[in-house]
């Protein structure tokens, strides 16, 4: 049994945990797997020090912002994998499905109450630092909060960085010595034949979860889609992304006709897998080991992982871009979503070019049902509503046509955020606001010639984006309506 570094473990409350308490409570809310978790370690390592089986608890609510369909069916997806992986290992798994609003309310606190220690997952984003200390103020139990999001704990960086180049730089520097603290690959082994958690009947008669997502009051109108979350299906992705689109992926990750993306966004985002596991594979296929990391912190793109070019590009990422922008949230936690997060020569170029006139200008009900001038702008809007995700490369250009067509940068940002949240299976992730306020000059500098609208904002065109990509194959796929001349 492994130890959790101190830098991953907050303290909600100044209370100790209770020995006389029936279990040990992991309360799921981000990091959502029973592998590769930190946070599942730390509530293994109580369990073991009190005696107390575990009781694993995940919980939906039904009133969290864009609540709908896609989402729900995606996380309970999740919910049945992490059951059959939970009774597989003879451990207590209790899902809550909120069958209306408010249905929930007082469930956490129940169990709590018989409880030994909570320990849930920290996270700078969403609702869920909200939630968390709302629920250390309401329970009578110590909580604990352990960070699962990256390689590097968020909480061990004293700064905001603003540029890949000096985030880079730092994790070059400090990331060494955590890539020796691992969480285990399979913590639940370690309660092999202890006895499981029960819980009382009261609590389970009062807070029955719903059984099937259709009446729910949820948006329906955004379905489910084709992929299939949880981390059995995260790590089956992984697997094949690893085995067949990794050794091609520096040159063919921005090219729709070759579609080298890992596809894990996801899965990351829901804690269906994580960036240890993702290490951990990737590490495999190329035979590596920490002792081959560079042991100068240039800052420069790759080379630093001693991998090959696909692994290096894919680790800058999944690491550097993806943790960067977890590092916004920390040190900006109330305007990682506004314009007051972007560089200097952003807001001033922004605003100097904000009354500029439009080439043309669209409501958010043409925007969001695809209904522009433009066939390569609709074509990613299309394969956001239906897939609930668009390619990477035309993503960003989605989001500098928003800017464009829009009468401000402030409507820019909200459009892209409303669309992003509401139809992305990786929305309201720090990842996914770094990816929007990119497109409007964040982790950037100016780039000239100056120009109506962007200013000096890095400017993107579809028509560059045809001269340079093979768009043919996703035009035929997303360049039309599939439903009968009706987008939703």
């Amino acid at each position: 049994m492994r130890a959790v570094p101190t830098a991953r473990i907050r303290l909600l409350d100044d209370r100790a945990p209770d020995p006389q308490g029936r279990y040990v409570l992991y309360w799921m809310i981000a990091q959502r797997r029973l592998r590769h978790s930190f946070a599942l370690d730390r509530a293994v390592e109580h369990a073991h020090a009190l005696g107390k089986p575990l009781l694993l608890f995940e919980a939906l609510r039904a009133d969290y912002e864009h609540a709908s369909a896609r989402i729900h069916t995606f996380v309970t997806q999740g919910m049945d994998a992490n059951a059959a992986e939970a009774r597989r290992h003879g451990v207590r798994y209790l899902r809550y499905v909120e069958p209306t609003r408010g249905a929930g309310k007082g469930l956490l606190r129940a169990l709590a109450e018989q409880a030994c220690v909570v320990i849930t997952d920290d996270q700078p984003v969403f609702h869920v630092p909200r939630m968390t200390a709302a629920a250390a103020r309401k329970v009578s139990t110590a909580m604990e909060a352990v960070d699962g999001c990256g390689l590097l704990p968020f909480r061990s960086t004293e700064r905001r960085f603003t540029t890949a180049y000096s985030f880079r730089r730092h994790l070059q520097k400090t990331l060494p010595e955590h890539l020796r603290r691992v969480p285990a690959a399979d913590p639940l082994r370690a309660l092999a034949g202890r006895p499981a958690a029960s819980v009382p009947r009261a609590i389970l008669e009062r807070w029955p979860s719903a059984k099937e997502l259709g009446g729910l009051p949820i948006d329906q109108s955004v379905v489910a889609t084709e992929l299939v979350g949880g981390s059995k299906a995260g790590r089956a992705r992984l697997k094949r992304f690893v085995r067949e689109r990794l050794p091609h992926y520096a040159e063919g990750r921005n090219d729709p006709a070759q579609d080298m993306s890992s596809g894990l966004s996801p899965y990351l985002h829901f804690g269906h897998v994580g960036a240890h596991e993702v290490l951990a594979a990737v590490a495999r296929s190329q035979a590596w080991s920490p002792d081959a990391v560079a042991p100068v912190a240039d800052g420069k793109r790759a080379g630093w992982w001693g991998m090959d070019e696909g692994a290096e590009a894919f680790m800058d990422q999944v690491v550097t871009w993806r943790e960067l922008g977890v590092n916004t949230c920390v040190h900006l936690p109330e305007d990682y979503a506004s314009l007051r997060s972007l560089p200097d020569f952003a807001q001033a170029t922004l605003a100097k070019h904000s009354s500029d006139e439009r080439p043309y200008l669209y409501e958010l009900d043409e925007l969001e049902g695809a209904r522009t001038h433009d066939e390569i702008w609709n074509a990613a809007q299309r394969q956001l509503v239906r897939e609930g995700v668009i390619h990477n490369y035309l993503r960003m250009l989605w989001g500098k046509k928003i800017l464009e067509w829009t009468t401000s940068p402030e409507e820019a940002l909200a459009v892209m955020i409303h669309l992003n949240d509401k139809y992305a299976l990786d929305g309201r992730d720090p990842n996914s606001y770094s990816g929007i306020l990119w497109c409007l000059g964040r982790h950037d500098r100016a780039w000239g010639p100056e120009r109506p609208v962007f200013g000096t904002v890095r400017y993107m065109s579809s028509d560059s984006a045809r001269r340079k990509l093979n768009l043919k194959g996703y035009l035929e796929r997303y360049g039309r309506d599939d439903t009968s001349g009706r987008l939703f």
